[in-house]
């Protein structure tokens, strides 16, 4: 037993050491396959020319170009909403001329699920709608139903209406229970069966049981398919879900991205949601080079509802990534600056030197003095290299909390002078449409005030800790342990963090620091009172706060 433990031990520890190579690999590999883009997107151009050439063609039936132009929709489906909508309405209006009733239901179902795809929900249930679901076969049904159930599950989550979206609930599990009829006719083993059963016990909360599902329709897609993106998108979130880590999270959205990219689909998910957890670990490079990946696939796409999401976190990302560039360039700047000053000492000293150099001949006993003049100058040069470093480092630090705190000024200061416009234009308004009772109501409210005071808390947090980065962890060092202060966000004080952190930029009178954050000077007091009380040294505590960096 004593021998078999230490290699157990090894083996436990080695386990996620493995999981996170894997992972890199995986990383570089879709950096090469994101490089590789524009050669898959040739491929797919060049069998979309083919099939443009194909219906060119003169002798083309009206049923052959019926059949071309529903292999060109589904070449476009996921690379272009422009064309694939052109070809949709193209086939459609050739189902009406030739009058073939499938032909038609069949496009029609066509443009529904487009418009469902691309967040045009209502659109869709029109179309819907105008069909006659009676007489469709079996495949077709199963499509609408699949349409049908796709638009009610996304406008139960996205309506702010309980009473509407409990309706658009009902009409999901309506819809879903004719899905599931239709799909028990099917064998166990088909693709169309598999997902419906895996999106069942999903909405079940049984994701062991769907990732079994979803096992079994991995092994059946094939990667460089969109087929396999969606089911290893899915496996991403249920993995992490059951497991608790991202490690399998990732892989599989790596996997979906790489199979996105190989099968040239734009309209995808996978790449942006994968940003998101990078930027989320800090990896703010990586992050920004595959949202912008992403955004540049949605805006080839034209995709309404790909551009929502990805409008979402792009700004956030950019600016942080911006941030992070500065940064590493002011670095260099700084470390150029420095370089360049002990270039200039190295040049005066190798010039004393060598001025010292041509005195040895006049003796040595002046050659003596002369190493000891030296050696003197040399030191107080170190010294005031050491001095000159340390004056300019605090000279930075003080102009970038100068230029912070008057960027944040001016822009509050700008901020405030737009929304007081509005307000004043807002009564104006209620004064010439004589609306003297709305006008009452709007002033007795207060919530502008309560939205404007989150906002200056949110604005004041942030610029403070992006000065003191370590003020939380510094200030809850000089508290007892257990009164340590716990902080929900990151980005975010508690109201005792914000009253010291007003006290650490020398604002120490009670009556202002309640001024400012909108509290009762009795309220103030009463919390300094209170962590003062918590604080290891109570005599010493706000001073040793002032001097937290």
């Amino acid at each position: 037993m004593h021998k078999i433990l230490p290699y157990l031990l090894l083996f436990i520890i080695s386990i996620p050491l493995y999981s996170q190579s894997e992972l890199d690999s995986l990383i570089v590999r879709l950096e090469e396959e994101m490089a590789k883009r524009n050669t898959y997107d040739q491929v797919k151009e060049s069998r979309i020319a083919n099939l443009k050439a194909l219906l060119s063609e003169s002798n083309v039936s009206p049923e052959n170009q019926y059949f071309i132009t529903n292999k060109l929709i589904a070449e476009y489906e996921y690379y272009s909403f422009d064309s694939t909508l052109k070809y949709i309405e193209d086939n459609l209006a050739l189902a009406k001329k030739l009058g073939n009733d499938n032909f038609i239901k069949e496009s029609t179902l066509r443009l529904a699920k487009l418009l469902a795809t691309s967040g045009r929900y209502d659109e869709s249930i029109k179309l819907l709608e105008e069909i006659n679901s009676s007489n469709l076969s079996q495949e077709l049904i199963r499509e609408y139903y699949i349409i049908y159930k796709r638009c009610y599950y996304e406008l139960r989550i996205i309506s702010r209406v309980s009473s509407i979206s409990a309706n658009y609930n009902q009409l999901y599990f309506a819809y879903k229970d004719s899905l599931n009829s239709q799909i028990s006719k099917l064998g166990e083993n088909s693709k169309i069966y598999l997902e419906v059963t895996e999106q069942n016990y999903r909405d079940a909360s049984d994701i062991r049981k769907a990732l079994e599902i979803n096992t079994k329709r991995l092994a059946l897609a094939k990667m460089g398919t969109r087929e396999f993106a969606m089911v290893a998108f899915n496996r991403s979130y249920m993995s992490s879900e059951i497991e608790g880590n991202r490690l399998n999270q990732k892989k599989f959205l790596i996997l979906s991205a790489i199979s996105d990219i190989q099968s040239s689909v734009k309209d995808n998910a996978s790449m942006a949601n994968l940003a998101v957890i990078l930027f989320e670990e800090g990896d703010v490079k990586r992050a920004h080079k595959f949202i912008n990946f992403s955004f540049e696939d949605a805006k080839f796409y034209n995709s309404k509802l790909r551009f929502l999401d990805i409008s979402n976190v792009l700004p956030v990302i950019s600016k942080s990534y911006e941030i992070e560039s500065t940064k590493q360039n002011n670095k260099l700047k700084r470390q150029l600056m420095f370089i360049s000053f002990l270039s200039i000492i190295l040049m005066i000293a190798l010039f004393l030197i060598f001025k010292q150099y041509k005195k040895i001949r006049l003796g040595r006993e002046y050659l003596k003095n002369a190493n000891l003049q030296l050696k003197d100058l040399n030191e107080k040069l170190s010294f005031t290299n050491k001095d000159l470093k340390r004056l300019y480092e605090e000279l930075s630090a003080v102009d970038t909390i100068k230029e912070q705190y008057i960027g944040a000024f001016l822009n509050l200061y700008s901020d405030y002078i737009d929304k007081l416009d509005v307000y004043r234009k807002t009564v104006r308004k209620y004064i010439v449409t004589n609306k003297t009772n709305d006008l009452l109501e709007l002033i007795k409210s207060k919530n502008v005030v309560d939205e404007e005071l989150k906002i200056f808390y949110s604005n004041f947090d942030k610029s403070f800790l992006h000065i003191y980065p370590n003020f939380i962890e510094s200030f809850n060092q000089l508290l007892n342990e257990d009164e340590r202060i716990v902080v929900k966000h990151e980005d975010a004080l508690t109201v005792e963090l914000r009253i010291f952190a007003l006290i650490r930029l020398g604002i120490s009178n009670s009556s202002k620091i309640a001024k400012i954050l909108r509290y009762s000077v009795n309220t103030i007091y009463n919390y300094r009172v209170k962590v003062r009380n918590s604080a290891i040294n109570r005599n010493d505590f706000e001073d040793m706060v002032k001097k937290i960096m």
